[in-house]
């Protein structure tokens, strides 16, 4: 068991740790949860040995003290450290970094079952023993880090935001191995940004803030806490824990709501916008009430009409720009109706050029479409002929 009571760690005016007191029991996963700056790493190194501050307060390793004892000497107590960033030794293969961790004496009778256990937990492992660790990707390499850690054979194993730099995947998986390392009877001691994982994982969970332990729980309770879920979960004190919908999901009937939801750009209106799947999945008359074939003859009869009376009143003041309005806005009914007939998504669909060009307005310059153009860079390259001093292009 390793027991921390009352740790204290400055560097010189700065104080890093105050009276810090922590607890882990053999096959337990404890969660220290905190923001960057707060002594997390600070903690870890201390108790690993590897930090330079001043300390005072007592830790403790099956009740041996091993505060300010040689790194050595607490890697053979039982103590091994994951540091942050996995220093691992990328010229190496995986199997010579496992190796490596082996070296304390209390490792070294049993460092052929230690390999073998460690191959179990981590397959990638044992398919990639000869393979340099530096052409690894970041999850493999955390998995030699972990496993090289685990070849002192160690009671306690502290891990230092194992899970920066990867992806969400990796991540899953990674927690997961520490799940089954726990299952051995280690002890681990995880400091991790990820406190939505860690605390799925983790048996209990120590909150520090500004050098201090605020809180302590149980990761069930601290999962639970409005005050870590605003700070840690991205979860605010006023808001549940389960997502909510904020705008009911609807089903939309009206072949006016239809209309409105695919023209919303045209008419400057936001209406309610059809779910994708609805129109797929369900037939498109159904979908609107009434047959599709009716719409979209009323359509193209209103737009003709339309076309004929934009054709009498051209000569009309201002009469040609509303009409081009709604005769865009038909033609945007139209085809989304079309499209409702063939099972397109109105929002997906395309809007169809115009059928019959009118006189309009030149559009203005804010009316036109932003278009960004990529071109290839061009290089140069020179070069010096005979070793000369001036340069020639190739």
């Amino acid at each position: 068991m390793l027991e921390v009571r009352n740790l204290s760690v400055s560097y010189g005016q700065h104080r890093a740790l105050e009276n810090v007191s922590v607890r882990v029991d053999p096959g337990e996963i404890v969660v220290i949860l905190g923001a960057n700056g707060a002594g997390k790493s600070t903690l870890l190194r201390s108790i690993g040995g590897l930090c330079e501050g001043n300390h005072t307060g007592t830790v403790e390793m099956a009740g041996h003290p091993v505060l300010g004892l040689p790194t050595n000497r607490i890697v053979e107590s039982g103590i091994a450290l994951v540091p942050e960033g996995r220093g691992v030794f990328g010229e190496l293969t995986v199997k010579e970094n496992l190796l490596l961790g082996a070296y304390a004496m209390r490792a070294r009778e049993d460092q052929q079952v230690n390999l073998e256990r460690i191959i179990s937990l981590f397959p990638k492992l044992g398919e990639r023993q000869g393979q340099m660790v530096r052409t690894m990707s970041g999850g493999e390499q955390q998995m030699v880090a972990i496993g090289r850690a685990m070849m002192s054979a160690p009671s306690i194993l502290m891990l230092d935001e194992p899970s920066l730099g990867l992806s969400p995947l990796l991540c899953k998986e990674l927690f997961h191995s520490l799940t089954e390392v726990r299952k051995s009877g280690l002890g681990i001691l995880l400091v991790e940004q990820n406190a939505k994982q860690s605390l799925a994982i983790a048996d209990r969970g120590y909150l520090l803030e500004n050098a201090h332990i605020v809180h302590a729980d149980s990761a069930v309770n601290l999962a639970s806490d409005p005050a870590v879920q605003k700070a840690y979960l991205g979860v605010g004190t006023d808001q549940p824990v389960a997502p909510v919908a904020k705008v009911p999901d609807q089903t939309l009937t009206d072949p006016s709501e239809i209309a409105a939801a695919a023209l919303g750009s045209v008419t400057g209106v936001p209406g309610p916008r059809p779910r994708p799947t609805d129109l797929t999945v369900r037939r498109a008359d159904d979908l609107i009430g009434e047959s599709i074939d009716n719409l979209v003859q009323r359509a193209a009869q209103a737009r003709s009409d339309l076309v004929s009376t934009n054709r009498a009143s051209a000569s009309a003041p201002g009469t040609i720009a509303r009409n081009d309005r709604l005769q865009g806005a038909l033609m945007e009914i139209e085809q989304a109706a079309a499209n409702a007939r063939h099972g397109i998504s109105p929002v997906l669909a395309a809007p169809t050029p115009p059928l019959v060009s009118s006189p309009v307005a030149p559009a203005k310059n804010d009316d036109l479409p932003e278009i960004e153009v990529y071109r290839k860079p061009k290089v140069d390259i020179y070069r010096r002929p005979d070793g000369g001093k001036k340069l020639q292009r190739i």
